[in-house]
């Protein structure tokens, strides 16, 4: 499968961080200790909206546990490269945690300001645990403290695009990461 380039930009310029490949064999690593953890329970996966998505599909069939899935959207971005640092819901769960295995997934943890909030929000919600599993990892940017309990891969302060994560909605479509320059 050829990646198709957003506009007039030419995507075979912009430095491939991972390959499709390397994540595939990280998600199936994460997923085999994922399903180790989570034997004998079911698992509510919350999907970050819109960035996980991808991930998210990959994981759960990774996965050998039974589970259940549910979405969240959360704006801390917009348009720009940058988080605001201002977390905004604006799609809930549809069902109840309470009581519930939670895994949120997330596509990559940055400043740790939009997890943090998450963890915060739905850790009020009674969870019976609730734990974090991220494709990829930022720390040098975080603004609070912050570990993901599940990380696919740590990388450098660049912002990426593809494999679901966007830049003004454009690249989530390439199968691997890129690094979007200036």
């Amino acid at each position: 499968m050829t990646d198709q380039s957003a506009g007039d930009i030419d995507i075979e310029k912009f430095e491939v961080l991972l390959s499709a490949g390397q994540i595939e064999t990280r998600i199936t690593e994460m997923a085999e200790v994922i399903s180790k953890d989570y034997r004998g329970k079911r698992p509510l996966l919350i999907g970050i909206l819109k960035g996980a998505v991808i991930f998210l599909s990959d994981l759960i069939r990774s996965l050998t546990v039974p589970l259940e899935i549910d979405f969240i959207a959360v704006s801390s971005y917009g348009d720009a490269t940058a988080s605001s640092g201002v977390v905004r819901i604006l799609k809930d769960l549809e069902q109840s945690i309470q009581g519930k295995d939670v895994l949120i997934v997330e596509d990559i943890v940055d400043t740790g300001l939009t997890l943090n909030y998450l963890v915060e929000n739905l850790g009020s919600r009674q969870p019976n645990s609730l734990k974090v599993v991220t494709l990829l990892d930022k720390p040098d940017r975080r603004k609070v403290k912050f570990e993901p309990d599940y990380c696919g891969f740590i990388i450098p302060d660049r912002f990426v695009i593809g494999y679901g994560l966007d830049y003004g909605e454009d690249y989530r479509q390439l199968s691997d990461l890129r690094v979007l320059n200036d």
